[in-house]
């Protein structure tokens, strides 16, 4: 906690005297977006110019990390501050299993949880949600009920179209009732992938900046949009205008998107005042690549997976006038840093009375003062490996199941590594796999057991290990129980709408997280 209380200190010398002003912050979460995604990380395409320029006048975190390898936990974690295995967002059904909230999920954010806009609230912001919400979708979940002012977006991914009597479709919600169903009001074309949705999420936070300004209050907007979540999709001017296919046209209608936000932010005058990081919740979905996924650039594996494809992911921040231009971070950094440098910049104590993992990054970014933390890289109820400096301890490693590789579920295609990316569920607890991430970023070439290097570094982890288990208390687990007639059959405001179904009648049943 240290680094937190180092956050006031830092704003005032990054301000100075006589600011007053408490600064706007806007997150700007990607989906199933890889490392390697963007022209400023390497992807040859060079099609994101304005995340590019975002990266020159700012900073760029070359060692950032999402807290789960799948969706919901990692949000779960970003807007608590929290590991997904202290706020709940876990299964226990089975050992090391990825777990999120699919419509049929009965668990969600617990209320005894504190989430970002709540604490924001205390120091006079309005709180905006727009896009994915992804932790849970009954009422008492609600975004609303948990700090947000406004809403626009969905509870769940955009999979569908179902058929309205096995499932129903997805409903997109405005504030507290559904305006919509996804694929009934909100067209996707799964034939050509054509959606509007990104301009419809453009257009919104355009708007809530624009209201927020004129009326002089604080604001936190969370964008958290899906375009590149599978089934990918663009609006009809941007596709086929990338050549990476229709993944590379959701990318650059993203980039467009986040270059006429912060040029918003800067005809308004308050992007001296406007605290804005981009990132994603985990890597890029390689079994849905190339045409439903994106690249994670020399990393190992993707999305669900506990390698470096799974979990490292693009981050820049930028605040004009505060952070640095052109600056390059090797600071380690994870989504739950996101909360507690939120809370550094509008001078909010973070909770004393739980244990909060994310660190304020703020005198990273504004003083170049690096903090010395571990990562911890955990799947489901296991803690699968630990980074600290520029090694990784691997104390258990799997890919996916035999059973699911023989369907075609390939979390590493192409990148078979023997010892590592194994498809049975190996220990290593008591001789890690280690792998120094500088030299081997691909996590291809293990150290030897018998080598100094790895007794001394291992000895290091192994203590960093010791100390987390011993204050560890796990949440409540909330992805344990899914039922049928917990799904979206009649949402708040599917009344006005002519949009109610009947849900079926009640099953509760162990949810199955086959990997």
């Amino acid at each position: 906690m240290a680094s937190a209380a180092l956050g006031p200190l830092c704003l005032c010398w990054a301000l100075g005297p006589a600011a007053a002003a408490t600064p706007n912050i806007l997150l700007l979460l990607m989906d199933d977006m890889g490392w390697g995604d963007l022209g400023v990380f390497g992807e040859p395409s060079k099609e994101t110019p304005n995340l590019d320029q975002m990266a020159a006048e700012g900073m760029l975190f070359l060692d950032f990390y999402s807290a789960s390898p799948l969706c919901s936990p990692s949000r779960a974690a970003l807007l608590t501050g929290r590991l997904p295995v202290r706020n709940g967002f876990y299964t226990t059904n089975g050992h090391a299993r990825n777990a999120y909230t699919p419509q049929d999920i009965v668990g969600g954010i617990p209320d005894s949880e504190l989430l970002l806009p709540e604490l924001l609230k205390k120091a006079g912001y309005t709180n905006k949600i727009i896009g994915k919400w992804h932790l849970g979708h009954r009422p008492q979940f609600h975004p609303l009920r948990h700090g947000f002012d406004e809403w626009f977006g969905s509870p769940n991914c955009h999979f569908g179209p179902y058929d309205s009597r096995e499932r129903p479709n997805i409903p997109v919600y405005r504030d507290w009732d559904m305006v919509g169903r996804y694929y009934e009001d909100f067209k996707i074309d799964l034939k050509t992938g054509e959606a509007n949705l990104t301009q419809l999420y453009l257009q919104e936070a355009l708007d809530f900046i624009s209201k927020q300004q004129a009326s002089q209050q604080p604001f936190f907007l969370y964008w958290a949009i899906d375009a590149t979540h599978a089934p990918v999709y663009a609006s009809k001017q941007f596709l086929g205008t990338s050549q990476r296919g229709l993944y590379g046209d959701a990318v650059r209608e993203i980039d467009d998107s986040i270059g006429k936000i912060l040029k918003h932010l800067q005809q308004l005058g308050i992007s001296d005042n406007t605290f804005v990081f981009f990132t994603s919740d985990n890597g890029a979905a390689l079994i849905s690549a190339p045409k439903q996924g994106g690249s994670n650039g020399p990393f190992l594996c993707g999305k669900q997976t506990t390698f470096e494809g799974g979990m490292r992911e693009p981050a820049i921040a930028w605040w004009p006038g505060h952070i640095p231009a052109g600056g390059v971070s090797h600071q380690l950094g994870s989504v739950m840093d996101l909360f507690s440098t939120s809370l550094s910049l509008a001078g909010v104590q973070p909770p004393s009375d739980r244990q909060i993992d994310g660190i304020d990054l703020l005198p990273v970014m504004l003083q170049g003062k690096l903090t010395d933390r571990p990562i911890f890289y955990y799947r489901g109820n296991e803690l699968m490996a630990v980074r600290a400096g520029l090694y990784k301890a691997h104390y258990w490693t799997w890919s996916n199941s035999w059973e699911e590789q023989s369907k075609g579920i390939d979390f590493c295609p192409g990148q078979s590594v023997a010892g590592v990316t194994t498809h049975t569920q190996e220990e290593h607890t008591y001789l890690p796999l280690l792998f120094h991430l500088g030299r081997d970023p691909g996590e291809k070439y293990p150290l030897s057991f018998a080598s100094d290097e790895y007794q001394r570094a291992v000895e290091h982890i192994s203590g960093l290990v010791q100390q987390h288990k011993a204050s560890l208390v796990p949440g409540q687990p909330q992805l344990n129980v899914c039922d049928q007639a917990v799904m979206n059959w009649s949402p708040p405001g599917c009344e006005k709408l002519g949009k109610c179904l009947k849900a079926p009648e009640s099953d509760p049943k162990k949810c199955s997280w086959p990997h």
